[in-house]
């Protein structure tokens, strides 16, 4: 089957083939096309130094959001449109960043903002139609034409959740769950994943608090926990997990600003800290420290950024963390302090039209 396949490829990756040298990491960013940029960058970063150079540029309509595969191999990229809205899958050439388009199938929803590989089919999130698009996938990658699940929620923020709007999809740390966000209407789905498969698709609902608006989530390093940045509360909520079922332990407030535009969150690959983006006004990184005890998180700093930082990615060494400021036309690079998890601007910026999402490959 394609998993086994790709493990046995996880394996011996390392062992053959031209690759970045150990001190190197390759950035793939998305961006939005409607102004100058071409689709999506590729650029070599030196892990020492935090200093990048552009590989190659990919046309592509607004690749406003990027998944690879756990071998490199595969790319998948939304093209986010009201119309002609689609989900394209390419090879990745990790030697030289190159991408090379294999297929490209309609989300058959509007704007898709969220992609995901669960291994033999692909998922992507249409965020204005309220709908999740399931592509199989043949075994090079390629997308197959999807069937769509629609929901229909809605929340008390009458403005913004009149209807469902789904915003992201991730498999849960034992490749058993795919969960799912529903901003519109403040629920969180859960799906079970067989063979790389969804196996059943009736969700199991759990319900976020009211009008706060449920967008990017993450685990913690043990699995133990999930964390929801809620978009219109710009709050953290935190839930015990196991065995698929989330018990809700927190809710603290992310965005001092209260701006309604909360939108990514990782935790430090050493797990110690948790880290949420924020937009609007104060743009900015919230930081918290996660008690592995307990799950719970505190407050340890906030760092302020260039304007509209979407997605953000953290370097797999921990060293630095990379911020997509989609209207300062470039992506921060800041070192981070392992101990207090606070963050400093090497002001080695990258500079690229339009950046909503950056992936970090070694």
């Amino acid at each position: 089957m394609r998993t086994e396949a790709l493990m046995a490829v996880m394996i011996t990756m390392g062992l053959t083939g031209c690759r970045p040298a150990s001190s190197e990491l390759t950035l793939l960013v998305g961006t939005y096309t409607n102004t100058d940029s071409k689709g999506i960058y590729t650029y070599r970063m030196d892990t020492h130094t935090g200093q990048c150079a552009l590989l190659s540029v990919t046309e592509v309509a607004n690749p406003s959001f990027l998944a690879i595969t756990p071998d490199h191999l595969n790319v998948y990229a939304v093209t986010e449109q009201l119309d002609n809205a689609a989900v394209s899958s390419f090879a990745f050439d990790i030697s030289d960043g190159k991408l090379t388009l294999t297929g490209s199938q309609p989300s058959k929803g509007q704007d898709p903002c969220y992609v995901t590989w669960l291994g033999n089919e692909v998922v992507a999130t249409n965020y204005t139609s309220g709908s999740m698009a399931i592509f199989p996938i043949d075994d090079d990658g390629r997308l197959q034409e999807c069937r769509l699940l629609e929901y229909h929620e809605s929340g008390p923020d009458t403005l913004r959740q009149k209807t469902s709007h789904i915003h992201s999809s991730q498999l849960s740390p034992d490749g058993e769950f795919l969960f799912v966000t529903d901003l519109g209407g403040d629920f969180i789905y859960r799906y079970p994943v067989r063979d790389g498969k969804i196996s059943d698709l009736t969700p199991f609902k759990v319900k976020a608090p009211a009008g706060s608006g449920p967008r990017h989530f993450t685990f913690s390093k043990d699995g133990r926990y999930m964390y929801v940045i809620t978009e219109l509360e710009g709050t953290i909520v935190a839930y015990a997990y196991e065995k698929g079922n989330l018990t809700q332990i927190q809710e603290i407030k992310a965005d001092p600003n209260d701006a309604g535009g909360s939108a990514d969150i990782h935790f430090s690959p050493d797990g110690r800290f948790l880290y949420a983006s924020h937009r609007l006004k104060g743009d900015g990184i919230s930081i918290f420290r996660q008690d592995s005890t307990t799950g719970l998180l505190t407050a340890a700093g906030y760092q302020p950024t260039a304007v509209h930082p979407r997605n953000f990615a953290i370097t797999p060494d921990g060293s630095f963390l990379l911020v997509a400021c989609r209207d300062s036309d470039l992506i921060q690079i800041y070192k981070r302090n392992p101990s207090t998890g606070l963050l400093s601007d090497t002001h080695n910026d990258i500079k690229v039209p339009c950046p909503v999402c950056v992936l970090t490959v070694q």
